[in-house]
């Protein structure tokens, strides 16, 4: 990219979008309703030992690779690819073609992320309404109408919304639309949480979620599907796919420092995990439900009947649904920005021509996938997701090299990483990117 280039190129304004923006990338429905269920199945501290201890690890080789390959090339995956193998074999071409993966897969996960987000907006609208708590504990009320929604052409017209606020944001583009959105989205979700956290420890009978918790069962600590799992979840909560945070890295500015942003990034995700699993997991203690139920259920079936049963239901159930959206439209905007960006790279196309094309393909699908969006996505997240996180570190550190690797990571630190860096992400991630896809098709999904 020459000078003139990266000048015209949109970024964020600084550090702290861009950090937003990542830790908005980041947090998503993974940390929403499937982290407090896996610290629920397989039993509190248990589970969240060997997450922190894979969090870490990812963090330290899989986020930064992921972030200084973007800024490294000054473009999303296909770009990033490209550059790598003409560095290293003379074949632009060839790199760009593998690029396409990760690619197609974020359009894939940004198309099932728009149906959730649907639901959600649906959800929220009825917790304002008033016809959330309207349904009171009645399950069968409450389940059949989460079935209604979640089926074939269930939720049309929340789809077509999902896919025009998306639009709208994008099409202001980074600095205007995603940045500006992040600085109010994220503030506002961590203070929403919060405040439930707070709101649910006064609860009769939220105690035994929070021992629940704290629990440590050294026996099962030693089983190896608690660390696959843990594992599963550390590696899709911190959006390491080889596209989002490639394409957040191509709009990070050259002089801040990857190693510090990927910091916070990473304690800010772990935190918003922590918060929802201390909000939904007390919750249903409090309430008397089981505390092993995951997916779908959790949020839109199971924490409903929960939330009806409390005094001023209807608020909380508010403040629940607006802080999941906020982490919804964080995370759709980021899985979009990979594709758009790709018109705009391949085909010249403006931002707006760009955006137009790729959120009007992705509502066109989401409409017609409405009745399998939990396969559809966990196809995509199982199989696409981990490949192309293994492509996007076998090309920074195998391809491009070492040398290069260590001095687009340290470019713009103020404290350098180490030696260290290149070794853990040549052999380390990359053996857990293997391990990823093979224990996801293994075990049918591992995050």
């Amino acid at each position: 990219m020459t000078e003139s280039e990266e000048q015209s190129r949109d970024s964020f304004s600084g550090k702290r979008g861009f950090i937003l923006a990542s830790i908005g990338s980041a947090v998503g429905m993974g940390n929403i309703w499937r982290f407090p269920a896996m610290v629920s199945l397989w039993g509190g501290m248990t589970f969240i030992i060997p997450y922190l201890i894979f969090v870490v690890i990812i963090s330290l080789s899989g986020v930064m690779c992921e972030f200084a390959l973007g800024r490294a090339a000054g473009a999303g995956p296909c770009g990033a690819f490209g550059m790598c193998t003409e560095r290293r074999y003379g074949n632009r071409k060839l790199g760009e073609r593998i690029g396409l993966i990760p690619v197609v897969g974020s359009l894939a996960l940004a198309i099932g992320y728009t149906c959730v987000v649907a639901w959600i907006i649906k959800y929220t609208y009825m917790a304002f309404s008033g016809d959330l708590v309207g349904m009171g504990q009645d399950m069968d009320l409450i389940g059949g109408t989460f079935n209604d929604t979640a089926s074939a052409w269930g939720a049309n017209m929340w789809v077509i919304i999902a896919a025009v606020a998306t639009l709208l944001i994008m099409s202001l583009g980074v600095s205007k639309g995603i940045e500006k959105a992040n600085n109010v989205l994220m503030p506002l979700l961590f203070v929403l949480l919060i405040g439930l956290t707070v709101y649910v420890a006064t609860l009769p009978g939220a105690s035994a979620g929070y021992g629940y918790i704290l629990t440590i069962d050294f026996d099962l600590l030693a089983n190896p599907l608690v660390w696959i799992f843990a594992f599963g979840q550390a590696f899709f909560s911190l959006s390491v796919a080889g596209n989002g945070s490639v394409i957040y890295g191509s709009y990070f500015k050259k002089n801040e420092s990857i190693p510090s942003a990927t910091f916070y990034v990473a304690l800010f995700d772990t935190v918003s995990a922590f918060l929802a699993a201390m909000v939904i997991i007390p919750a249903m203690a409090a309430g008397g439900a089981e505390l092993n139920e995951g997916g779908p259920g959790l949020m839109f079936v199971y924490i409903v009947n929960v939330f009806n049963g409390m005094a001023g239901g209807q608020i909380i159930g508010i403040v629940f649904f607006v802080s999941v959206l906020f982490a919804g439209m964080a995370s759709i905007v980021n899985l979009y920005e990979a594709p758009v960006s790709f018109l705009q790279e391949r085909f010249g196309a403006g931002r707006v021509k760009a955006t137009v094309a790729m959120i009007g393909i992705g509502c066109a699908v989401a409409l017609c996938i409405q009745s399998i969006v939990s396969p559809w996505m966990d196809a995509v997240s199982i199989y696409v997701c981990p490949l192309g996180a293994l492509l996007a570190a076998v090309m920074f550190y195998w391809v491009a090299g070492d040398r290069f690797a260590l001095d687009n990571v340290n470019e713009g630190a103020g404290r350098p990483v180490g030696r260290w860096f290149v070794p853990m992400g040549k052999y380390a991630y990359c053996a857990l990117a293997v391990i990823a896809l093979v224990a996801g098709a293994l075990l049918g999904g591992i995050g």
